[in-house]
């Protein structure tokens, strides 16, 4: 059997207008289906979920007052990245990204970086470990080469878990099992201490669909964490309502030569200035959101924001990137208005 869907798989990649056609097909399915995984996902938590009250990871008291403390106790900062819809997996971070995050710990030495949360799984599972598609997903993440790129599969099926988030009906749960995995990870890199007097500061960077993914999830990070919420867009594309009521600042940072971040203020209404009362313009007219132009920036690849070629002024894309996200005003002690 797994001969044979290889055959089949090898067939398609050397014929791009029939990969065109399955890709259409698979477009269609996934957008009828892909609300099942998350719904399984869902009813297969505690019972706590038919009353819809999950707990997030269990979190460590402070260790104030405690000379025997572990190093990871002066840690007050973690820093989230949640890539975009190309990525296979939560720890598949492009060189680029990995010395972004790298080089923004070294200049903010109390934070640490988490990176390995995949943001187009509620329970932060690699396409790899799906157990009857895996085959099909490691094939289209190598296939990056001919016509069409087979990665095109993996975009397309995370571009609909994107969509879950946005969801009315069903992204409480995708975006609940989000924040639980993200709150997961961070105890895993560093022990989450509970301390009401130093409330932790958690930023969320998120990139093309992942920054919709990081506002989705701020709602429930919000409820089970005493921290202060930053939400850093770097060529997202996100709506205007989820998470802007409840993350402390929300940064948008924009290249001029990206031309896919401009879908979200185009296709959402709740991104549109004269919807006065939507949580984003209300958090925009608060001061809590703010936009700006990141550089000469592409959307992805060598000349996107983690890019390692050289623009013209003869610094690297990302380490623009870096300078303009050490400028904004969060990494002082407060970011509360």
């Amino acid at each position: 059997m797994l001969r044979l869907i290889l055959q089949i798989l090898a067939w398609l990649r050397g014929r791009s207008l029939n990969l065109l056609l399955v890709a259409g097909v698979i477009l269609l399915v996934w957008g009828i289906l892909s609300p099942v995984g998350t719904v399984i996902w869902w009813l297969g938590q505690s019972a706590e979920t038919l009353g819809f009250q999950k707990s997030p990871p269990e979190i460590l008291p402070s260790n104030k007052g405690n000379v025997e403390a572990p190093k990871s106790s002066q840690v007050n900062c973690y820093i989230i990245f949640l890539p975009g819809v190309g990525d296979f997996s939560g720890d598949e971070l492009t060189p680029g990204e990995e010395f972004f995050l790298k080089r923004l710990v070294g200049s903010h030495p109390q934070c640490v970086a988490v990176g390995d949360v995949f943001p187009y799984s509620a329970s932060n599972k690699s396409l790899g470990g799906e157990r009857w598609l895996a085959p099909f997903w490691r094939f289209a993440e190598h296939a990056k080469s001919g016509p069409i790129a087979g990665d095109i599969f993996i975009k397309i099926r995370n571009l609909w878990r994107f969509a879950i988030s946005l969801d009315y009906r069903y992204g409480f749960a995708y975006n609940q099992g989000m924040a639980n995995a993200i709150i997961d990870r961070m105890n895993a890199k560093s022990p989450i201490t509970v301390n009401p007097q130093q409330p932790l500061k958690v930023i969320l960077i998120g990139t093309s669909g992942g920054a919709q993914v990081a506002l989705g999830a701020t709602h429930d990070l919000k409820k089970w964490l005493n921290a202060e919420i930053t939400v850093i867009s770097v060529g997202g594309v996100f709506s205007g309502e989820k998470g802007f009521a409840e993350a402390d600042r929300i940064f948008h940072l924009r290249g001029t030569r990206d031309s896919i971040e401009d879908i979200g203020g185009i296709v959402f209404p709740s991104r549109w200035y004269w919807f006065a009362t939507s949580p984003f313009n209300q958090a925009r007219l608060q001061g809590r959101y703010a936009e700006a132009l990141s550089g000469p920036h592409k959307h992805d690849g060598d000349d996107g924001y983690f890019g390692e070629n050289q623009a013209a002024d003869g610094k690297k894309y990302v380490d623009i990137t870096l300078d303009k996200i050490n400028q904004l005003p969060v990494w002082s002690k407060s970011t509360s208005n």
